[in-house]
């Protein structure tokens, strides 16, 4: 179940469990509830779990790094994802007076020093730029991350919210191995304006966050585009026999670009679905009748 986002880098699980939502910004796992999310994750081949220095106002990735504390054989079965970039206002940085972005040599360094404290461990399997900044210097960036890789603190890099403009800029310095982006069936904009595109060209895979659009199909009052969506999709799940879920998450797998979700429920059962559709073919027409209920109207 392990798919390579770029051919020159290393496997990654083909569902990520996205940990945005385990400590402070959703769930609040203790540490006990997250170690047993992580071994049931690795236990149904989701091995790759998606961080960012900011979740959690800066202290999940420490609630993650406690629970595979002293477990060398956890960190051997796993790979790890972070991000940096994103200044926020906390009592947790007092520092920061004003949400903003910093992309600096010593900036990206220091953040990965604090990574690697947090989350226990001596290498990043990736590092992604969480958000583009006005201010980044390409060429500065890439000679971070060739130190950074070089001193093997750091496997492999990307980006995350990139257009495919900014994308090309840092591309042209240095080799990125994916963009995480929001795509859903309700968030149809990388299909369009050149994103999934990109990653063809440049053979690597795209991560989709919000996959489910943050539960907005489960919504008891939705908007229309979701209830044009639903009705579709209820269709289906009488047809296949399977949760609307799996239905919608099989959408996104049919992408020729190889899109890798990141699952931000800490419900094994939603992460387990999210496996399961690996194995569910739509067909083409199905596809597009949820591309139709989406956008509001059939394709030109």
């Amino acid at each position: 179940m392990n798919t390579k986002v770029s051919e020159n880098e290393s496997l990654f699980s083909r569902i990520v469990a996205g940990c945005m939502n385990w400590g402070e910004w959703g769930a609040n796992l203790t540490i006990d509830q997250s170690q047993k999310l992580i071994e049931d994750c690795i236990a149904i081949g989701v091995t790759t779990f998606d961080h960012a220095d900011i979740y959690g106002h800066y202290t999940t990735e420490t609630l993650f790094g406690n629970a595979i504390k002293g477990k060398s054989s956890i960190r051997k079965q796993i790979q790890l994802i972070t991000k940096c970039g994103i200044r926020l206002v906390t009592p947790n940085r007092p520092e920061n007076n004003i949400k903003s972005y910093k992309t600096t040599k010593k900036y990206i360094i220091e953040s990965v020093e604090q990574s690697l404290v947090n989350l226990q461990t001596d290498y990043i399997d990736m590092l992604l730029i969480h958000r583009p900044s006005p201010l980044m210097n390409p060429s500065e960036i890439a000679e971070t991350f060739e130190m950074l890789k070089s001193s093997g603190k750091v496997l492999s890099f990307g980006v995350s919210n990139f257009t495919t403009s900014q994308f090309e800029m840092l591309n042209a310095f240095f080799p990125l191995q994916t963009n995480q982006i929001e795509i859903s069936p309700l968030q149809l904009s990388p299909f369009i304006d050149g994103s999934l595109d990109q990653c063809i060209k440049h053979e690597i895979k795209p991560m989709a966050y919000s996959t489910l659009a943050g539960g907005k199909f489960f919504s008891k009052q939705p908007e229309e585009s979701v209830v044009r969506i639903n009705e579709v999709v209820n269709r289906l799940i009488q047809k296949y026999d399977v949760p609307a879920d799996q239905i919608l998450t099989a959408w996104l797998l049919k992408h020729p670009s190889g899109i890798v979700p990141v699952m931000g429920s800490t419900k094994i059962s939603r992460i387990q679905s999210a496996v399961n559709s690996l194995s569910l073919q739509i067909t083409d027409e199905e596809w597009f009748e949820i591309w139709e209920a989406s956008a509001g109207e059939e394709v030109a």
